[in-house]
């Protein structure tokens, strides 16, 4: 009998491991990719969205283009998985059943019990979110003036936050919207636990768009007009909160052991669960590492992953040894507007560099995603763009 497998997501982690399953078992099984979108999100582009939300096109991939015509796709919210039955139960009552399952949903945004930051902050973990935040800064730009601006404040200063505010600050400039734009970072500098120098770049360049930063103060409340970063109240027009990751709400019920603080799904280095049957990759895995230290939740380390995930789902159909996979840092690219700042790539003799060469690496990290999944000639469309 042909085993079956299933995949859930089509981030970074999903559609690799689609483009690996199909190259391993080339037919020798069935697969089933699930997704309740009918594109793969280029997610570490997204905030390109906030500016210009025309760059949508680049940056959504059909499904159709990145799966072979033998993989079946299914459009459908998961809402649980049954481990024991072996079926993956949709929200519209459908159930798919599996012999082997990769789980690669992604994460949610974490709000911590934040009284009111769920209910009045924008996030940005998808492309409508991006277009939400562009909507929301543009409607808060008409209502202000240079005397009275529109305040838009970003709530944690990691990647994603960074390259939020810089692409408010990018919008404001684009356009002369008269906006004041604040950073505020619970820890004592941005982007937390990361290499001073590059800390020290980033805020460099943040500040020279006029983006004021609040370290060491915790976000602690928010309301409808008002967050309380610390002890003082801080009115906003607009609020975007990137403050960290949990596991998707989805996943509570799963029958496989998860992280009790964030309900990620635990796995070994091979990425296999306490059940022999499911695997998971990509920010809904807490992946077991010699070091001890968990793997960052980000695009590099999602599509990295996804080569070895997908290639130990087809060993296990096969009954092979699986591989092992540790997580290896190639550096750091993060975009501040139209510019970029990037740290530790490549074994350069420089370990911190902005301009042309951080913004071109930068857009070279995303068309080489896009060639992989799809083709060069839609890596060369998107460029521009990146």
């Amino acid at each position: 009998m042909t085993a079956h497998v299933v995949v859930l997501g089509s981030g970074y982690a999903g559609a690799g491991a689609i483009k690996r399953l199909e190259d391993e078992l080339r037919g020798a099984a069935d697969i089933t990719w699930i997704s309740d979108v009918d594109y793969h999100l280029v997610l570490h582009e997204v905030h390109r969205c906030i500016s210009d939300p025309a760059v949508q096109e680049k940056i959504t991939i059909p499904i159709e283009e990145i799966k072979s015509p033998s993989t079946r796709f299914v459009e459908g919210h998961v809402e649980n998985v049954d481990v024991d039955a072996r079926q993956v139960q949709l929200d519209d009552e459908r159930a798919i059943e599996y012999d082997y399952l990769l789980v690669a949903v992604g994460s949610e945004t974490a709000f911590f019990g934040l009284d009111g930051l769920k209910e009045h902050a924008h996030t940005l973990k998808s492309l409508d979110d991006a277009l939400g935040i562009h909507d929301a800064i543009r409607d808060a730009a008409r209502e202000a003036s240079s005397d009275d601006p529109a305040r838009v404040v970003v709530g944690g200063a990691g990647l994603s936050g960074i390259q939020t505010a810089g692409e408010v600050a990018r919008f404001r400039d684009e356009v002369d919207a008269p906006l004041d734009i604040v950073l505020v970072e619970a820890l004592d500098s941005v982007l937390p636990n990361s290499d001073s120098e590059l800390q020290e770049a980033l805020r460099r360049r943040l500040e020279a768009r006029d983006i004021r930063i609040k370290t060491g103060e915790f976000i602690r409340a928010a309301d409808e007009d008002s967050v309380t970063v610390g002890e003082q109240r801080v009115g906003y027009d607009v609020l975007v909160w990137t403050g960290g990751i949990t596991g998707r709400k989805e996943m509570a019920g799963v029958g496989v052991e998860k992280d009790r603080d964030s309900n990620r799904i635990k796995t070994e280095t091979t990425f296999r669960t306490d059940d022999e049957r499911v695997f998971a990759v990509g920010d809904a895995a807490l992946v077991d590492q010699p070091s001890g230290e968990p793997v960052p939740p980000n695009a590099q380390a999602a599509w990295d992953a996804a080569e070895v995930a997908g290639e130990n789902v087809a060993r296990a159909i096969r009954g092979q040894p699986l591989e092992t996979w540790t997580y290896e840092d190639k550096g750091t690219a993060v975009s501040i507007g139209e510019d970029a700042v990037a740290h530790d790539v490549m074994n350069l003799p420089i370990s911190t560099f902005g301009g042309l060469p951080a913004r071109l690496l930068k857009k070279a990290i995303a068309a080489r995603w896009i060639a992989d999944i799809t083709s060069p000639s839609r890596a060369i469309a998107a460029w521009g763009d990146m």
